[in-house]
């Protein structure tokens, strides 16, 4: 396959995981959600070690891995509980502006910005403001949406995080990263399922949130493998494009209808993730 096809197919796999996953949280609790997403990719990738045998890595590394772990679960909390409470055609354009954050770090250490980045923060910007901009009759439903915005950004700001540590990480070893960024989260969140004495999912829940974790395992694995193939600039525009996947099966399945000026918000939002991750 070529590269632009792994890095689509990654994207698609992390959209559909991402609604899967939202949908899912709607029926059960978000401890229950991510124990079960992240112990199946735990699982999956400590398979593929021991038929590789990929050699552990720096102590730095582990320690990077690790921390990222904890922000990149907490960040994915938050995306679920966004999805569950609000709009997901505006709940996943927004969680996917976190990879603005790397490019603010870069800044932040001396990168220069190229007119195509510069562009795309100020659209990401634009898009993110015409798309939370909902408008229910109800309160309650106001009220959730606007919750479903904050912890979109808050999730945002998680993912970023999260791209930050892993690229650093990745550089020892995407398969370790995979791994110690899981051993801590995945018991934590047992723990607090047993504390809290959360019921267990129904069987076609837990089925849904494996496949869940299967396919956003997998999307991670074809991205990697499409960046050995091919140009970042390109795999990475096309990998970015993930939400479109959850946006346009919560109009399918679940019938989501936005307005129009949410509708162009979420445009500009997915154009500016692609500028950005293009620059």
């Amino acid at each position: 396959m070529t590269p632009v096809l792994l890095s689509l197919a990654a994207a698609c796999c992390w959209g559909v995981a991402d609604f899967i996953g939202g949908l899912q949280s709607r029926r059960v609790a978000i401890p229950v959600v991510l124990a079960t997403v992240e112990g199946t990719g735990l699982v999956l990738v400590l398979a593929v070690i021991a038929m590789t045998g990929e050699p552990f890595p720096q102590a730095r590394t582990v320690l990077i891995s690790l921390a990222g772990g904890v922000g990149g679960v907490m960040a994915l909390g938050c995306f679920y509980r966004a999805l569950s409470i609000g709009t997901m055609s505006i709940v996943a354009p927004i969680s996917a502006t976190g990879v603005a954050l790397p490019v603010i770090v870069g800044v932040a250490t001396g990168d220069s910005l190229s007119v195509l980045v510069s562009a795309g923060l100020a659209v990401t910007v634009v898009g993110v403001i015409l798309a939370s901009r909902e408008a229910h009759e109800e309160e309650q439903r106001a009220a959730a949406g606007r919750l479903s915005v904050g912890l979109a950004l808050l999730a945002a700001i998680g993912f970023g995080s999260y791209f930050v540590l892993s690229d650093a990480a990745a550089d020892d070893s995407i398969l370790w990263f995979l791994v110690l960024s899981r051993v801590i989260p995945v018991p934590a969140l047992v723990a607090v399922a047993a504390l809290l004495r959360v019921p267990r999912p129904p069987r076609e829940s837990a089925v849904a949130l494996v496949a869940a974790g299967t396919l956003d395992c997998g999307a991670t694995g074809l991205y990697a493998l499409a960046n050995t193939k091919g140009a970042l600039s390109i795999v990475s525009v096309v990998g970015s494009l993930y939400p479109v996947a959850t946006v346009v099966l919560a109009r399918v399945v679940l019938g989501e209808r936005i307005r129009p000026l949410q509708r162009a918000g979420v445009v500009a939002a997915l154009a500016g993730v692609a500028m950005i991750a293009g620059g």
